[in-house]
C-alpha cells in the first residue's frame, strides 16, 4: 500500500508537482525493486543495502551510485541520505558498510575486494550503466573513494569524495594513466573542523596538475557533515561527464 502524501517527501521537493514521475511511482512497483539488505543488519559489518527505483525496467542500463558511509558508521543507515535522489532521478544505489570499525585507510585493504564482490553482485542483478559508475563518500568514505578510486584496477568511472582528506603522496603513487582525465569531483564545507578546507584545495591542485578532470565545489556554510542537497548535482555532473 503506498501513501501518497508520505511517498511526496521521498521526491526532491521540484519534482512533486512532476506528472511523469508521479505516474512512473503511482505504478506497481517492479519485481526487484525498492530497497533490498543484504548482509547488513545494525552492527554487522561488510554487507550492503540497494535502493533500486521502484520503476526501473531492465531494457536500458541504469547509473549506479556506490556511497561509502563516514566512520564508524553503517551502509544501512547512509543509503538514507541519497535515496530520495537516487527516487527522484534515476539511478540505482548501493550503500555497502566497512569490513573493519571504518574503511581501509591504512593497513591491510579488505574493502577493495569486498567492493568489487558488491559491484559484481549489483552488474549480474540489474542492467547498470558501464560508463556510470560513481563512487561516493562521507568523511572516511570520501578518503577511500581516493584510496580505491585512483587505484589503476579500479572499475569505477567517476569519484565524488565528499567532506574527505588526501595526503599528495595518493596522487605520487597513482597510475598515471588512470588520473589522466578522470572525472573527480570534491566537495568540502569551508568550517569543516576535521579535515581544513585548504586540505581540500590543495587536493583539487594536485590533482588537476595530475591531469585528472576535478569539478570543486567549496560550500561556505558546511561544517563537517554530509550536505544532501549535492547529490543531485553530482548526479547531473555524473550524466554530463560519461560520455565526454
Amino acid at each position: 500500500m503506498k501513501l501518497p502524501p508520505v511517498n511526496g517527501f521521498f521526491v526532491n521537493p521540484e519534482f512533486r508537482e512532476d506528472a511523469k514521475l508521479l505516474a512512473r511511482l503511482a505504478g506497481p512497483a517492479a519485481a526487484d525493486t525498492g530497497i533490498i539488505h543484504d548482509h547488513n543488519e545494525p552492527g554487522s559489518r561488510g554487507g550492503f543495502s540497494v535502493y533500486v527505483p521502484e520503476y526501473y525496467t531492465p531494457d536500458r542500463s541504469w547509473p549506479l551510485v556506490v556511497a561509502l558511509h563516514g566512520g564508524s558508521g553503517n551502509g544501512r543507515g547512509f543509503l538514507w541520505s541519497w535515496l530520495r535522489d537516487a527516487r527522484t532521478l534515476g539511478a540505482i544505489l548501493a550503500a555497502p558498510t566497512a569490513t573493519g570499525g571504518t574503511w581501509a585507510l591504512m593497513g591491510e585493504d579488505a574493502d577493495t575486494p569486498n567492493l568489487a564482490r558488491i559491484l559484481d553482485l549489483v552488474r549480474t542483478r540489474w542492467n547498470i550503466d558501464s560508463a556510470k559508475l560513481l563512487l561516493t563518500g562521507m568523511s572516511d568514505g570520501g578518503t577511500f573513494c581516493y584510496v580505491t578510486g585512483l587505484e589503476s584496477t579500479s572499475p569505477f568511472t567517476h569519484l565524488a569524495p565528499v567532506s574527505a582528506t588526501f595526503h599528495p603522496l595518493m596522487a605520487e603513487m597513482a597510475d598515471a594513466e588512470r588520473l589522466h582525465g578522470l572525472p573527480i569531483h570534491i566537495v568540502h564545507g569551508r568550517l569543516d573542523w576535521m579535515f581544513p578546507v585548504q586540505v581540500a584545495r590543495q587536493t583539487r591542485d594536485v590533482l588537476a596538475a595530475a591531469g585528472a578532470n576535478v569539478t570543486y565545489c567549496e560550500l561556505d556554510d558546511l561544517s563537517h557533515c554530509y550536505p544532501r542537497e549535492m547529490n543531485a548535482p553530482i548526479l547531473h555532473w555524473l550524466a554530463a561527464t560519461a560520455n565526454a
